[in-house]
């Protein structure tokens, strides 16, 4: 997502709470054109909560209001950014945007999917009181630890207590009277969607429709293509360092390790809301990070194809479609539970909610004919039962165009 260039002036605006006061950083000046950069609203008694980033700044989120019909519908919407399994990942993230909100601006929601307040590129939410929430944890929204850099200084790791806190906040300010509210994220933030969906729907009257979509954030458990799990051994430094127990299923842990148990395959088998899985079969971060580590291909031959799966030969495609086969078989969860639904195509990119051309344009994946806008908003809304679509093996699809956003 855009993030505007421009000198930010921190304004004090009103209180939350008795002598506390919100922060918000905004552009200098009104821009005499539409749409405006979307304010970075800071939790600053968050910190008597312990809930902080990294470095210890107080976590923030982007608020945009909705109107009409839409003033009491909330769509609140998980960051991304991977994780930081070990001290010296997360020392470093503190010198950025992912580690601490010195580092934060105000954001642009147009041209961003799902958050995008045009009515033609996003119908079933334009005009829904719309919230992003910063990523600066390093694992998902879900950690509660304390550890110490090199240099001494303290590393937080209070995920679950920054998720806590905006949600607290975001209940005052209308959240808690919602009658229609969806959960969402991205990468790291579409495993959050999905550690914290039940959580979140525990805070609503049964009255309110409120629901999950986790965008690209199906991670396997698989082995990578030298036969190691060398994915599991950083997900196993997120689970030790950061103490995530707290929002993992009880009935996991009383028979599976941790670890496992964070896993979206585990996750799955216990969220009672309905749930929106949207993910890409071939998604390449997926590939690069899972399947095909650079530990695990050390003469390289792999570089190419990893770059673009339109350079992969037809061996390196045949492993590709046994990793989707993975993904498929570890979905058949959710083929048995009514209210979910789900999108994976077979195109070549990560994060699909969060941009227009993914989401809704003339170029988006379709499946059944439905662009993933389409999907989301007939699932949620009840338009027609039975919303799971599974694409079939690449290269089927015409509609995945080499135009889809990947990852760096």
């Amino acid at each position: 997502m855009d993030v505007t260039a421009a000198v930010l002036v921190l304004v004090l605006l009103s209180f939350s709470g008795p002598l506390c006061p919100r922060l918000v950083r905004a552009s200098p000046s009104p821009s005499p054109s539409p749409p405006e950069p979307v304010a970075l609203t800071l939790l600053a008694c968050a910190t008597e909560k312990g809930a902080v980033c990294l470095d210890g700044t107080p976590p923030g989120y982007h608020l945009q209001r909705g109107s009409g019909s839409g003033s009491t519908s909330w769509l609140i919407h998980l960051e991304g950014g991977a994780w930081c399994s070990t001290v010296e990942r997360c020392s470093d993230r503190r010198m950025t945007v992912l580690g601490s909100s010195n580092f934060m601006k105000p954001i642009q929601f147009a041209g961003s999917g799902i958050l995008d307040s045009d009515q033609h590129l996003n119908p079933d939410f334009y005009n829904w009181n719309k919230v992003y929430v910063r990523y600066c944890d390093g694992v998902s929204f879900s950690g509660d630890a304390e550890g110490r850099a090199q240099d001494g200084s303290i590393l937080y790791f209070r995920g679950l207590r920054i998720y806590e806190a905006v949600i607290d906040e975001l209940m005052e300010k209308g959240l808690a009277k919602a009658t229609q509210a969806l959960l969402t994220g991205c990468s790291a933030g579409g495993l959050a969607t999905l550690l914290h969906c039940d959580d979140f729907s525990a805070r609503f009257p049964k009255e309110a429709s409120v629901k999950c979509l986790a965008d690209a954030g199906f991670f396997l458990n698989a082995k990578d293509i030298s036969g190691e799990t060398s994915f599991r051994a950083n997900f196993d430094g997120v689970v030790q360092l950061q103490n995530v127990r707290e929002v993992l299923y009880k009935d996991c842990l009383a028979n599976k390790d941790p670890t496992k148990c964070f896993y979206p395959a585990e996750l799955i088998k216990g969220i009672h809301t309905a749930v929106f899985i949207l993910n890409s079969a071939y998604d390449p971060s997926q590939i690069r990070n899972i399947l095909v580590p650079g530990s695990s291909d050390p003469d390289k031959s792999w570089l190419s194809c990893k770059d673009n799966i339109k350079n992969c030969n037809s061996t390196q495609i045949q492993i590709l479609h046994g990793f989707r086969n993975e993904m498929v078989n570890d979905l058949k969860v959710v083929q048995e539970k009514e209210d979910w639904g789900m999108f994976i195509d077979s195109c070549f990119t990560h994060c699909q909610a969060l941009y227009g051309i993914s989401w809704n344009s003339p170029i988006s994946p379709k499946l059944g004919n439905k662009t993933i806008a389409k999907a989301v908003g007939d699932w949620y809304f009840g338009r027609r039962q039975g919303v799971k679509y599974i694409d079939c093996e690449y290269p089927c699809n015409p509609t995945c165009s080499s135009l889809l956003p990947t990852p760096p």
